[in-house]
């Protein structure tokens, strides 16, 4: 090991280069290049092959990465990929968009130490797109199919994962989902610029090729009710995600040209992916020329002005009402929009839209750090008499998103839900109260991460096999 690992102290920290600022802003492809295979191997062997691996621990899914970037640098891509997707469902999805500095890459045991992190992120991307590449990804082979079916509401990550681990075991799925194409936020939210479609359109593509039916544009509450879909199948996995944007209610909210993220990002998205999009096409959700505010500090945030900047926007202002240090958003997505020209407005809040009848100005508030809060981060306070203008054409509203009303939308009063409107289950097993109906993902936990997503999905997957394995052994019992 010692001669093909722990290279750390000889060999420097290196990530895949970006392409440069002028070209990438000139369109929506990804910005990174790939790395060759002798870098890939290069870098794997910087990993220090820790005895306690805190890469792994504070990875949601518990990735075994020391072991596969260990593979990696012997040149063992086929086994480092085996490796890499059993415990994930889309590695070459979080590859991508995972906030590795907050999770694996930042608690690195060689980058605590000064030497620069394992560069984990690029090197889980290289390992599956060459997977990919190499024809090494194959479908679903069911040996034995069970007699029983499953359907799942959402065709996002958590859907998908547990789609795909429910089928290995040889249920029928069918994953129903509103929208015309599978992937939920990972097809309409994020910008092609962080995540080709293709990656994802090539995943769905698989899980159908696996035997999993999908029915898209179909709704929950419109096309059928929760009840019916009960009776057709033996368990239901509700996996929605989180759609409702939250607002803030200030004067001139309903002036023309303020959008939530969702709306502008969503079309934007449907564009790329060759889509008529009215409201876009008529200048209305294009930021083209315009002067655009974004007011938010997250990852959403980031990708509606990266998304602004390559619709050739005026100008791009990012109002966020902490400081940089104290920004949800990964630090790498904040670096990579200043370097494209964004202009962050820190310890700034929105005081009221104005306008006749489209949105011309906000009147913003500047904002001091008080004590902390009972999160335990400092506390926003308004700086008495400190209000400026700012010009805007367009505003987008990025402030994160909360649950719709699954009881209401899916006739289903009897679902019990939080105070914060995210489906009540059962700690251990994600059963809700409703027998058979279990949930997972951002409508359980809230607006989260993918990784996390996945993970809730398998979790959820584990469970429902554990149900439908007793529903079973009761009827064979009974016969």
């Amino acid at each position: 090991m010692t001669d093909k690992m722990l290279k750390f102290v000889k060999i420097g920290q290196q990530t895949p280069p970006k392409r440069e600022v002028g070209t990438r802003k000139e369109d929506f492809n990804e910005i990174y290049d790939e790395f060759i295979n002798q870098k890939a191997q290069e870098q794997s062997s910087r990993c220090s092959q820790c005895g306690v691996p805190f890469c792994q621990i504070h990875c949601p899914l518990s990735n075994n990465i020391p072991d596969w970037l260990k593979l990696t640098a012997e040149g063992r891509l086929k086994e480092a990929y085996e490796l890499s997707q059993s415990t994930n469902n889309m590695p070459e999805v979080c590859g991508r968009i995972c906030p590795q500095d907050r999770l694996c890459e930042g608690n690195c045991v060689i980058e605590q130490s000064g030497h620069g992190t394992v560069t984990i992120g690029s090197m889980e991307k290289y390992i599956t797109d060459n997977a990919w590449e190499q024809g090494w990804v194959k479908p679903i082979e069911v040996k034995y199919e069970k007699d029983q079916s499953v359907g799942i509401i959402g065709a996002g990550p958590a859907g998908l994962a547990a789609a795909e681990q429910l089928r290995k075991d040889g249920y029928k799925i069918t994953v129903y989902d509103r929208y015309d194409r599978a992937g939920g936020l990972l097809i309409y939210g994020i910008p092609n610029f962080k995540l080709e479609k293709h990656v994802v359109e090539r995943r769905t593509k698989l899980l159908k090729d696996g035997g999993i039916e999908f029915v898209q544009n179909f709704e929950i509450g419109k096309d059928t009710n929760l009840d019916q879909l009960r009776k057709k199948h033996d368990a239901i996995l509700i996996a929605t995600g989180v759609y409702k944007p939250r607002e803030i209610k200030l004067p001139g909210n309903d002036l023309d040209h303020i959008f939530p993220a969702m709306e502008f990002l969503t079309a934007s998205n449907k564009k790329g992916l060759g889509d008529e999009v009215e409201l876009f096409d008529k200048g209305i959700l294009n930021a083209e020329g315009k002067d655009v505010v974004v007011i938010g500090g997250g990852d959403t945030a980031m990708d509606c002005v990266r998304t602004s900047i390559r619709q050739k926007a005026k100008s791009v202002k990012c109002l966020y009402r902490r400081d940089k240090e104290n920004m949800p958003g990964s630090v790498r997505e904040v670096a990579n929009a200043e370097e494209e020209g964004v202009e962050f407005v820190w310890l700034s809040s929105p005081k009221e839209f104005k306008g006749k009848n489209k949105i011309e100005k906000l009147i913003v508030d500047q904002i001091k750090l008080g004590k902390p809060d009972d999160s335990g981060r400092r506390r926003p306070e308004i700086k008495e008499g400190s209000e400026f203008e700012i010009k805007a054409d367009m505003v987008i509203k990025a402030l994160g998103f909360d649950p719709e009303n699954l009881p209401l939308l899916f006739d289903a009063q009897e679902l019990q839900v939080t105070k914060w409107g995210t489906i009540k289950t059962d700690f251990d097993t994600m059963e809700t109260n409703l027998n058979g109906v279990f949930a997972a993902g951002d409508i359980v936990r809230g607006a989260s991460l993918v990784v996390w997503a996945i993970k809730d999905g398998r979790d959820a997957a584990s469970s429902m096999k554990k149900y439908l394995e007793n529903i079973a052994i009761k009827k064979t019992q009974v016969a």
